[in-house]
């Protein structure tokens, strides 16, 4: 089946847990040498951010990508911090789950709600957002969907707008949400290594 082979590539990746500042933070170590790194509300367990890195061409290793969570990081330095307040006017785009749904946020989109259109392109199995004022466009991809070889399902996805913040919602496909409890089972019987007593445990 295809939902477990990306089960199975976590459950044999290398996994590291901390927990810090009411967070369970997860890194992972996959065969091929990608990173993986995530964070839980413990409370919740609601998936905060999720980064990949790569080896990059020379074999040395590269910057974080975020998939979900903010997109900047707060260890900037001091000329990025000012070209990024610059800019702070144009769209920010970014993903941020709830635990029964996948979640995108633009902020800085002033125009009313019935401006927007979003739909999905099945072939090319992504999300496209489009206005009627032609001022904004953009196509996203869902990578969870993707890994667990799932379809996209146009009833599943929905918008709104509020505070100059376009919303974007797609809710969760029953077979990502039983993986999903299934692996945080799992994650939470792996001792945390900054639990005490310096165990590192790695599945």
């Amino acid at each position: 089946m295809a939902v477990p082979s990306w089960l199975e590539r976590l459950r044999a990746a290398g996994k590291t847990v901390l927990v810090q500042d009411g967070k369970r933070k997860i890194h992972y170590l996959f065969e091929d040498g990608k990173e993986m790194a995530e964070e839980y509300d413990i409370k919740t367990g609601q998936l905060m951010s999720r980064k990949w890195r790569e080896k990059n061409t020379l074999g040395g290793t590269g910057k974080w990508q975020v998939e979900v969570g903010e997109p900047t990081s707060p260890l900037l330095g001091a000329l990025e911090s000012e070209l990024i307040t610059e800019s702070s006017s144009n769209p920010i785009f970014m993903r941020k789950d709830t635990l029964s749904s996948f979640q995108w946020r633009i902020r800085n989109l002033p125009y009313p709600k019935e401006v927007y259109s979003v739909s999905v392109e099945e072939e090319q199995r992504c999300c496209v957002i489009r206005t009627t004022n032609k001022k904004y466009y953009k196509k996203f991809t869902i990578p969870d969907l993707d890994r667990y070889h799932l379809p996209l399902d146009a009833a599943a996805l929905s918008f709104t707008h509020a505070n100059n913040t376009l919303i974007i919602t797609y809710q969760k496909p029953k077979e990502i949400l039983a993986a999903e409890e299934q692996l945080q089972k799992e994650l939470k019987k792996i001792k945390a290594a900054n639990s005490g007593d310096g165990d590192c445990k790695t599945q």
